[in-house]
């Protein structure tokens, strides 16, 4: 054997002697005197004691700082010109309320008179009538304002209408197997039957005033509104989380309130907002070919039209400029306000 490998030998074993003499004192310095403790030196009890639960730190260990609705509203008020149309929307919303209750307000069907007694009729612009008056002599500055309030209500609960009935459908027939046949057939019905003349003709049948068009506009308007919900919910419905809601039981319309209708805000939004201005806009087509309210009822649809018929004449064009310009705020600022506001509610668009 040579001198080396004698040497390395030797090394090897003394690598191990000590190893196994620290293994043994080790050994001696954890293992207890007392039988009823373990090697670690803790008793029964202490080895299977409870752990205490607190709920209050459950939660705030799983609490996320992320807001569904916080970003989306953060993220709605990154966009400029929606912000801005909203607060000159709001503007326009709270005076067209309050301006009946200001002082030295008339009457919008109130006709003024001259000391002679004519009508005064097609009067200019002026400190007395802001905006003038019309060929029957009344104040065309409260007939647009009254107007106004008329055209918005209807568009408001026409959309109402449209979503409510809109969303129970779509739902309803995206969710539910068993219905989907029964609300194909429904909405192909409806739908293969253009909603102008289902406009006409209720308008023409039935009496002239604001119940008829809420009607005659929500009879086939909920069809774009359930169309949409219902390919969305499709998309959604068989997802793990709605799967296993329904493998624990869940109620169908706890499901549908839970688990379905927050991913639809976006959808939902937009076409309330469309909704309004088409409204208004289709109160003043059935308006333009004779079918719409009363000229008693001031509506924007009755002062475009009745401007209209003016356009050609310099000095009375002023009847169509100030509605049309009413007309074109609203419509420009729900359709604005609209689509910046679906995008916000898109949580693909929150950072």
């Amino acid at each position: 054997m040579s001198k080396y490998s004698y040497k390395e030998q030797k090394s090897q074993e003394l690598e191990q002697h000590v190893a196994e003499a620290l293994r043994q004192d080790l050994d001696a310095a954890v293992t207890p005197s007392d039988p009823r403790l373990d090697a670690s030196g803790m008793s029964e009890k202490e080895l299977f004691s409870f752990a205490k639960h607190d709920t209050k730190d459950s939660e705030r260990i799983g609490f996320s700082e992320y807001s569904y609705w916080r970003s989306t509203l953060r993220t709605f008020l990154q966009n400029k010109l929606a912000v801005t149309l909203m607060f000159v929307m709001c503007g326009l919303l709270l005076f067209t309320f309050i301006q009946p209750l200001l002082p030295g307000q008339s009457d919008p069907n109130m006709i003024y008179f001259k000391e002679s007694g004519a009508a005064m009729s097609n009067q200019q612009p002026s400190s007395e009538f802001w905006f003038g008056t019309n060929n029957a002599g009344q104040d065309l500055w409260s007939r647009i304002w009254a107007g106004t309030r008329t055209s918005i209500f209807i568009g408001f609960v026409v959309a109402i209408v449209q979503a409510v009935v809109g969303i129970t459908i779509g739902v309803l027939w995206g969710y539910v197997r068993k219905l989907d046949f029964f609300f194909t057939e429904l909405y192909n019905i409806f739908d293969n039957i253009p909603s102008t003349i289902v406009l006409i003709l209720l308008s023409y049948i039935l009496n002239r005033n604001m119940g008829t068009l809420i009607f005659s506009m929500s009879i086939t308007g909920w069809l774009g509104m359930a169309r949409f919900i219902r390919n969305q919910i499709i998309m959604i419905r068989d997802r793990d989380y709605n799967l296993a809601s329904r493998c624990l039981g869940t109620p169908i319309y706890r499901i549908i309130l839970k688990n379905l209708l927050p991913y639809l805000v976006s959808v939902i939004m937009l076409r309330m907002a469309l909704t309004i201005p088409s409204a208004i806009g289709s109160e003043v087509f059935i308006t333009y070919i004779g079918l719409g309210l009363p000229v008693e009822i001031p509506s924007l649809g009755n002062l475009v039209n009745t401007g209209r018929a003016l356009m050609t004449s310099p000095d009375l064009r002023y009847q169509l400029i100030f509605p049309t310009i009413v007309l074109s705020i609203i419509t420009i600022s729900f359709y604005v306000i609209g689509n910046a506001f679906s995008d916000a509610a898109d949580p693909k668009n929150h950072r």
